[in-house]
């Protein structure tokens, strides 16, 4: 007998393997509705179906599938007709205030492409949730006026710990900058604060080979470690002392939430979704934009021992609300409100 038949739920996520927080998103919901007893199945599509989706097989959903849950991203041709649908919004990437650092294909991709599938995506859901209150006010001036709940994005809260590092006064600053290698996130900034900063300060990044073309610029308080996996991501983040994040583009800010959670003060733009998960002057600083107010925070976070110590206390105190498990319980409620008449989790 099909869950379906026995009134129980079943969500099914077809979604594109983008090799984004949106994919780490969907493995950790699944993974915690499993363990709550909730059946669910990920079809993870190429990279190419955003893109190009009449070049991908569209799948069909389990037998015993009672909900779709997709990323707004996905274009309709991959949403089934005849389930309810769920629809998670993860970006503000339609803000005008970005255009200016997309380049003119970037940013007519985001336009006349994406912003259409969000829209009829948007408008044939059954349900709608934002990551960030920042992410659903931007979709309502950009993209459509449908209602919009928010449930931010959880975190391993048990994974990502405070580490032992006690800074030596010998030793330098070391801040850390975690994400894409794209001026959206406000990589040209990287370069400029570190000279500025100079002895005394370093900074280790994510670059890669993206970042290749720019080192020229660097300064020599500057070491790329690379692309990091989860748990080379949670070791850098518990021998930093602080994490720069002057991303001018996020919906969520899932690298800012787990840095809080270990225990790491952030010092971030003020204009994106992570002024919702940071408190200035108390887990972190947040700037507005210029060199000089990034520079201004990080020298008074080095400076001042026990301001340093009371933020890293604070931020892992913030991000124990970002807990995994509040989410799919959150989640559960959304299920529970299309689905009847199956009960939801004792553990909700």
């Amino acid at each position: 007998m099909t869950a379906a038949a026995k009134n129980e739920p079943g969500i099914w996520f077809p979604t594109i393997r983008a090799g984004t927080g949106t994919d780490i998103f969907t493995e950790r919901l699944a993974e915690d509705l499993e363990a709550a007893g909730i059946r669910t199945a990920i079809d993870w599509l190429p990279l190419r179906a955003e893109y190009a989706p009449w070049t991908v097989r569209t799948p069909a959903p389990p037998r015993w599938a009672t909900i779709c849950h997709v990323n707004t991203w996905l274009h309709p041709r991959f949403i089934p007709c005849h389930l309810p649908v769920v629809a998670t919004l993860h970006h503000a990437v339609h803000a005008p205030s970005l255009r200016r650092y997309k380049g003119w294909t970037r940013a007519a991709y985001h336009r006349f492409w994406i912003a259409p599938i969000e829209r009829r995506v948007l408008n044939r859901a059954d349900r709608v949730v934002a990551v960030s209150r920042y992410a659903a006010d931007q979709a309502h001036r950009t993209l459509c006026n449908v209602p919009i709940q928010v449930i931010r994005n959880g975190i391993d809260i048990d994974a990502f710990q405070p580490g032992q590092r006690a800074r030596q006064p010998h030793e330098p600053f070391r801040l850390l900058y975690v994400g894409t290698w794209i001026r959206r996130k406000g990589i040209d900034l990287l370069a400029p604060i570190m000279r500025e900063l100079g002895d005394g300060f370093e900074l280790h990044y994510t670059g890669g080979p993206a970042a290749e073309r720019d080192k020229s610029r660097m300064s020599p308080n500057m070491h790329d470690v690379g692309h990091l996996s989860t748990s080379q991501v949670i070791s850098a983040m518990q021998h930093a002392d602080a994490f720069l994040f002057p991303s001018r583009s996020e919906g969520f800010g899932l690298a800012v939430a787990e840095a809080m959670a270990c225990g790491l003060p952030v010092i971030a733009s003020a204009d994106t979704a992570v002024a919702e998960l940071v408190e200035d002057s108390l887990t972190g600083f947040l700037c507005s934009g210029s060199l000089a107010s990034f520079v201004t925070a990080i020298r008074c976070l080095a400076q001042d021992p026990d301001l340093h110590q009371s933020m890293k206390a604070a931020a892992r105190k913030q991000a124990l609300q970002f807990s995994a498990t509040q989410v799919s319980n959150s989640y559960l409620r959304v299920y529970a409100s299309l689905a009847h008449p199956w009960r939801e989790s004792s553990n909700t």
